[in-house]
């Protein structure tokens, strides 16, 4: 049976490719809010991003546990309308003037909240709609539209941000959040079995054991512990210089941000193919070394009033994306496809939650830590220390035993059926 047979999961795939083109146009949007419309400053942007992912440190571990014993595609429905709510709530806050970086970074907790539930759901829901030899592949299908998504929503998002303003842009992520709920609520599916219970303390360590004493896993989760943290900061970085150093507008930050949607579509396409070959740990350590020349690239890229020099320096941000993108884009589908792999379904929950919740927490610390280096020490200096951070992360990926980590080929050759 081929996966678009699986009424299920297209339909899944529908709302979260929908949910994903309104969450591009909203980074976009809250990053031009900040700086733009509210005058913020690098800080301020590491600050906002940040909260968006602190319930991640705070509720991470617990969001497994519960998770583990709803329906996951309830979750799904219901925090994806809640999510709706919070944004329409910004805009209108913005629009009436009301708004600052406190209101916004209280409200952003509470979108956090709802994400780390719907992210977790959204992982282990995967496993119950698709048969595990189509998980590689289902996978990829979902990060293709992620990167489409990637792609076309910045450029989308500096468009009518431009058009309309940044509050009014988060409308369109608002209206995408709630379609997705919808749809999510309409999934039919069997459900899962239900899961012991037992102290919320011993079923939390049991998920962080299995991750943390799996042979692989453990490697993959320290080692992307780390590379979320020095991502944060190149992140942050990277939007405060598009916009104060090299002068980019809403709209050109949209489309050089889409350069790395257009390699991350490349990356997801040859993503299957790549672990066939290789193997799943050495095509996710290609990937790791890959992210530090890619950001070598835009921090090369010179910073003049010149209109030649800044046409130098857009080729060099475009084909610095590019290469990130394509690099998240081969690891993407191959990293999560082993996790579900691996992990038994009564665990699905807690392994994804514990990832995710420690990933988002070196998130929380490498946002603010990469702006408040961008104002303390120059943007590039900052941009060079993160650079040197995610050199290590792909160095100590390929060293590790990490690299020697498959999912069996029939099962990812017959996801290519």
């Amino acid at each position: 049976m081929k996966l678009r047979e699986h009424r299920s999961f297209v339909r899944f795939w529908i709302a979260s490719t929908t949910s994903s083109f309104g969450t591009y146009i909203t980074t976009l949007a809250l990053q031009v809010l900040v700086v733009g419309n509210m005058g913020g400053s690098a800080v301020d942007v590491g600050w906002v991003s940040a909260s968006r992912w602190l319930p991640y440190v705070l509720l991470g571990l617990i969001a497994g546990v519960l998770v583990d014993h709803f329906h996951r595609k309830t979750v799904l429905a219901v925090t994806d309308m809640g999510r709706s709510i919070i944004l329409a709530f910004i805009c209108l806050m913005s629009i009436t003037g009301v708004i600052s970086i406190g209101w916004l970074m209280f409200l952003l907790v509470l979108f956090g909240a709802l994400s780390l539930f719907n992210d977790t759901a959204y992982q282990s829901f995967v496993p119950q709609i698709v048969p595990r030899h189509l998980l590689t592949r289902a996978n990829a299908r979902l990060e293709q539209s992620s990167a489409v998504a990637e792609t076309s929503g910045p450029a989308i998002g500096g468009g009518l941000v431009s058009l309309i303003g940044a509050p009014f842009a988060l409308l369109f992520d608002a209206l995408s959040y709630l379609f997705s709920g919808v749809l999510m609520a309409s999934i039919k599916h069997q459900p899962s079995k239900k899961v012991k219970t037992g102290p919320l303390g011993q079923q939390i360590k049991e998920g962080l054991r299995w991750v943390y004493q799996h042979q692989y896993l453990r490697t993959l989760a320290l080692n992307t512990h780390a590379w979320f943290l020095f991502h944060s900061m190149t992140m942050t970085i990277l939007v405060s210089i598009f916009l104060i150093e090299l002068g980019f507008d809403a709209s050109l930050l949209g489309y050089v941000l889409a350069a790395a949607g257009v390699g991350a579509v490349a990356g997801t396409s040859l993503s299957p193919q790549a672990g066939v070959r290789f193997g799943v740990g050495r095509a996710m350590a290609f990937s790791r070394i890959l992210y530090a020349p890619a950001v070598i690239l835009m921090a090369l890229a010179p910073a003049t009033n010149n209109s030649d020099s800044q046409y130098i320096a857009l080729t060099f941000v475009i084909v610095g994306q590019f290469f990130y993108g394509f690099a998240m884009g081969i690891e993407g589908p191959l990293e999560m496809g082993y996790r579900q792999y691996v992990t038994p379904s009564h665990l699905q929950g807690r392994m994804n939650a514990t990832l995710r919740s420690i990933n988002r927490s070196a998130v929380v610390i490498g946002a603010p830590l990469g702006g408040t280096l961008a104002d303390g020490l120059g943007f590039i200096t900052a941009l060079w220390i993160s650079i040197a951070g995610l050199a290590f992360c792909g160095l100590w990926f390929s060293l590790s035993s990490m690299r020697n980590a498959r999912i069996e080929d029939d099962e990812i050759y017959n996801a290519l059926k």
